[in-house]
């Protein structure tokens, strides 16, 4: 009998440690208002099954996405009091966080997507992820999220001149804003939740994004022309709050430093992918589709470049990304 009693003392005990190990791992919240189908979503689930894999289970990263934590600016505060540890967040919302990113929100600030890779993959951008820690996280990567360009009810956008009195959705970014302005329509900020309804009852006339927001955001339902003038390349960033980094051994941080890079690189062929099939399906929705001559729209922005090259905060980023070509 004492032998019996040993032995399941000796079992419990293995339980107990064991339970305990479990209960060691580092567990992170990574939030998003993407939709869990979207291409980066998907990537960002690869992410987090590296960072488990490699550390042996010492970190295991939960994703909340479809917005179930917030938008992008809620959930953005939420990392900054360590309520979430990761999220993937565009240039222009992290611009009202630390006004570096007001860079990568400016029109025609990346020539080409050969342009915008170049930079974005090279030491340029290395500052800019640290440039947050005294907000409460710092940078781990970047995910290209496409041109941005102008897709409206009624005429179709091919001159700056066709945007006049146009009410136009975009981002609530000052930069965003300034460059409508510039170019003659009115800008509208309004969140991305709320276009389809907006477009649908005639409170905004366009919009602005990139080919998956006509197919996966069914904005191509309510509108007839997508013009492709490209004004913006914004990128998303992928962040981590400082909380989290506390939580983490030098290994398990460089181990999800390495799965982020990865992530980019896949994300690049998911992504390019995915604006192939949106733009053969905004065709088959029946949008109409121009490609007009980019120099007059550029000459309407050229003063807001102009603006933000003396801006002592971003000034030499600005310069260092056109310079990069």
């Amino acid at each position: 009998m004492k032998t019996m009693t040993s032995a399941l003392a000796v079992l419990a005990a293995g339980m107990t440690l064991a339970a305990g190990s479990a209960d060691a791992a580092v567990r992170l919240k990574l939030a998003d208002a993407l939709a869990a189908d979207h291409p980066t979503s998907v990537i960002l689930e690869q992410f987090a099954e590296e960072v488990e894999e490699k550390t042996d289970g010492e970190v295991k990263i939960r994703l909340y996405m479809n917005g179930v934590l917030g938008s992008e600016r809620e959930v953005l505060e939420q990392v900054q009091n360590g309520a979430v540890d990761i999220t993937r967040v565009s240039a222009a919302n992290l611009e009202n966080f630390n006004p570096i990113y007001q860079a990568f929100t400016l029109p025609y600030l990346f020539n080409s997507q050969e342009h915008f890779y170049e930079v974005m993959d090279g030491p340029i951008v290395d500052p800019v992820y640290q440039a947050s820690l005294d907000s409460g996280f710092m940078g781990l990567t970047y995910f290209d999220s496409g041109a941005r360009s102008f897709y409206t009810k009624s005429k179709c956008v091919e001159t700056p001149d066709d945007l006049k009195g146009q009410k136009l959705r975009v981002i609530n970014s000052h930069t965003s804003i300034r460059m409508v302005e510039l170019m003659g329509g009115i800008p509208t900020p309004l969140p991305y939740g709320e276009i389809y309804t907006a477009l649908q009852q005639g409170v905004i006339d366009g919009a602005e994004n990139n080919p998956t927001a006509l197919t996966l955001g069914r904005h191509g339902e309510v509108v007839k022309c997508y013009s492709l003038d490209e004004h913006l390349r914004i990128p998303d960033f992928l962040v981590i709050s400082k909380t989290a980094m506390d939580k983490l051994t030098d290994e398990q941080i460089a181990i999800i430093k390495e799965a982020a890079v990865n992530a980019t690189q896949a994300q690049k062929k998911v992504w390019n992918e995915a604006v192939d099939e949106a733009m053969q399906q905004i065709g088959e929705m029946g949008v109409t589709i121009v490609t007009p001559d980019k120099a007059p729209f550029q000459e309407k922005v050229a003063p807001l470049i102009e603006e933000y090259k003396q801006d002592p905060a971003i000034g030499q980023l600005v310069d260092a990304i056109q310079n990069a070509q």
